[in-house]
C-alpha cells in the first residue's frame, strides 16, 4: 500500500478540548496536519505528517512512517506502529504490517491477524481480501465465508458484489452465489439500486450503461464514461461523459444535464462539483450553477461534508457554505472534510 512522505522534524503534542460531537477536519499547516473545527479554529494543533478524516470517531495518523489513530481530543489512543490502516467501518479497521493485512478494534487490539495479502473495509458484514491471486470475502471473526476464487472483487453493497471471472464482470450474493453471470467488461457496485457496466463494441470503443439488481440492462450501454465521483446514482441523477464533456442522466436513461462540463462529481446535499474553463464551482439538480467556477482544485470534487466544502483560491485552501459563501479563509496548504 502506498506510503504518505513524512518530515523529520520533533513533534511536540498540544492538544485543544472538544467534544466526541465536535466536526473536525484534517488542514495542513507548515508542513504538517492537525485538525480545525467549523469555526476554523484549530482544535488539534499541526504535528502529524498526515492525517484523515475522522470515521467512527477515530482519525488515522502518521507519525515518523508509522500509522496509528486519535480522538477527537486529539489523544492519541492507538500508537503508531502500523505500515498503514485505513479508517474504521464497521467498528473494525485495516492495518498492514510486514506485508500483510489484518483489522483490529476500536482499542487497538487485533482481532483479524496480519495474514492477508489485500483486503479493505467491511461492508454490509463481510470484507473482500486477497489470498495469492485470488480474492474472497471474510466475516468479522476472520472467518472465510466465501473461498479466493475471483480475479477481483468489490465491495458488498446493497446486497451484491461484483467479482470478476474469466475475464468478466459479475455479480454475487452474499453467499457466494453468483446471480448475475460474468458477462461484463467491468463493473462499479449497486447504488440506489443500479449498477454502471460496461461493454465493448465491435469497433472497440468501450460504453457504458446499466443494469438492475435482476441483471437486465436498463439503461443501454451509451456513454464513454459514467465515473464521476462514484461511478453511480447519487441523490437520483448519476454522472455521464459524451465525447469530452460530463453531464448527467436520470434513473430513465435521460439526459438531465446537458453535457457541458470539463468534469463533474456526484450529488451531496443537493449540489454537485463542476468544472468549467479550468475552475470549479456547483450546479444543483436543475444544471444551474449556483455557485459560479472560480475555484482551483478541490478535494473528491469538493463534495459537501456537514454543509461546508473544501476550496483552493490562491494556492490555499479553505471552506465554503452552500450559498457559495467563503467561511473560513484559504489559509492551509491542504485541507479534507468535516466529520
Amino acid at each position: 500500500m502506498r506510503k504518505i512522505a513524512h518530515f523529520l522534524l520533533l513533534v511536540f503534542p498540544l492538544f485543544a478540548f472538544c467534544t466526541s460531537e465536535t466536526l473536525l477536519a484534517p488542514v495542513k499547516i507548515d508542513g504538517k496536519w492537525g485538525y480545525i473545527d467549523k469555526s476554523g479554529k484549530i482544535a488539534i494543533n499541526p504535528q502529524f505528517d498526515f492525517a484523515w478524516e475522522f470515521q467512527e470517531g477515530l482519525a488515522v495518523i502518521q507519525l515518523d512512517w508509522k500509522c496509528g489513530y486519535i480522538d477527537k481530543t486529539g489523544k492519541i489512543v492507538i500508537n503508531p506502529q502500523f505500515d498503514f490502516t485505513w479508517g474504521f467501518q464497521e467498528g473494525l479497521a485495516v492495518i498492514e504490517l510486514g506485508g500483510k493485512c489484518g483489522y483490529i478494534d476500536k482499542s487497538g487490539k487485533t482481532v483479524i491477524n496480519p495474514q492477508f495479502d489485500f483486503t479493505w473495509g467491511f461492508q454490509e458484514g463481510l470484507a473482500g481480501i486477497k489470498l495469492g491471486d485470488k480474492y474472497g470475502y471474510i466475516d468479522k471473526n476472520g472467518k472465510i465465508v466465501i473461498k479466493p476464487q475471483f480475479e477481483s472483487a468489490g465491495d458488498f453493497q446493497e446486497g451484491l458484489a461484483g467479482i470478476k471471472l474469466g475475464g468478466k464482470y459479475g455479480y454475487i450474493d452474499k453467499n457466494g452465489k453468483i446471480v448475475i453471470k460474468p458477462q461484463f467488461d467491468d463493473a462499479w457496485s449497486f447504488q440506489e439500486g443500479l449498477a454502471g457496466i460496461k461493454f465493448g463494441d465491435k469497433n472497440g470503443f468501450d460504453k457504458w450503461g446499466y443494469i438492475d439488481k435482476t441483471g437486465k440492462i436498463v439503461i443501454k450501454p451509451q456513454f464513454d464514461f459514467i465515473w464521476v465521483g462514484s461511478g453511480g446514482f447519487q441523490e437520483g441523477l448519476a454522472g455521464i461523459k459524451i465525447g469530452e464533456k460530463f453531464g448527467f442522466i436520470d434513473k430513465t436513461g435521460k439526459i438531465a444535464i446537458n453535457p457541458q462540463f470539463e468534469y463533474a462529481w456526484g450529488f451531496q446535499d443537493g449540489l454537485a462539483g463542476i468544472k468549467l474553463g479550468g475552475k470549479w464551482g456547483y450546479i444543483d439538480k436543475t444544471g444551474k450553477i449556483v455557485i459560479e467556477p472560480q475555484f482551483g482544485y478541490t478535494f473528491f470534487g469538493g463534495q459537501f461534508q456537514k454543509g461546508l466544502a473544501s476550496t483552493q483560491l490562491g494556492g490555499k485552501y479553505g471552506y465554503i457554505d452552500k450559498t457559495g459563501k467563503i467561511v473560513i479563509e484559504p489559509q492551509f496548504e491542504d485541507a479534507r472534510g468535516f466529520n
